[in-house]
């Protein structure tokens, strides 16, 4: 395990360098060609006109148009989904990270749905007026989601299931976190914001909660029959 903990930048593993590279030009392209680009590509409600199934996998190599945003999501793929590619293989990692990218969307187009329907519940029962309907309907409707968040949550918890032990330091705390708890903690913080939304808010915690959710099944679907071999 020591190459895996210690490992540096200049080893970082094909599949990651390549997302980390696209992932790159997408944000340029985003800050080039703005609103018509970012509105083919970013998630839409399902039915919104610019809705469109490419963008299942076309969102998540979007990002807010602030660099911290990318930055971060950048380096947390490279901390937690380095070893999982060294242990899996390019071409089963790619796989895995795009399905729990995927699955994340469809959980957070299922939240839109279900959102919409209790609009339309409450309308018709008489429990919100027209205009506060159509007030709260469009922002449901009109809800956009963007970034590789869900995908890589879905990395995350399959690090945490693989190697439930390893030592993390989380800024600003002075002592290491086992990676399970960290995991479980930020599992948690997204369900409760998912379920409790602040205004303003902006996040889309219900696909990083579907992300991390596809990412922890499929771990332990593909990891069944060989448990003994890992950390």
């Amino acid at each position: 395990m020591a190459d895996i903990r210690m490992r540096g930048f200049q080893s970082i593993p094909p599949v990651i360098k390549n997302l980390v590279i696209i992932n790159v030009l997408f944000w340029l392209a985003e800050l080039t060609f703005k609103e018509p680009f970012i509105n083919a590509l970013a998630l839409h409600h399902h039915g919104n006109p610019s809705f469109g199934i490419w963008q299942l996998v076309s969102y998540m190599f979007l990002h807010s148009l602030a660099p911290f945003h990318i930055i971060m999501n950048m380096f947390v793929l490279w901390m937690f989904g380095s070893p999982l590619e060294d242990i899996w293989g390019s071409k089963r990692f790619l796989i895995f990270y795009l399905i729990c990218g995927v699955g994340a969307a469809l959980v957070q187009l299922g939240v839109l749905a279900i959102s919409m329907n209790v609009l339309q519940d409450k309308l018709a029962s008489g429990s919100i007026s027209l205009e506060q309907f159509r007030e709260r309907g469009s922002v449901v409707y009109y809800t956009t989601v963007v970034g590789a968040s869900g995908a890589i949550n879905g990395v995350m918890a399959a690090f945490a299931y693989l190697f439930p032990n390893t030592p993390l330091f989380i800024f600003p705390l002075p002592v290491p976190i086992k990676a399970k708890y960290v995991v479980i903690g930020y599992f948690l913080l997204d369900l409760f914001g998912g379920i409790n939304p602040s205004y303003g808010d902006n996040v889309a915690h219900f696909a990083h909660v579907g992300g991390a959710i596809v990412g922890l099944i499929l771990v332990m679907t593909m990891n069944r029959s060989n448990r003994r071999t890992f950390y």
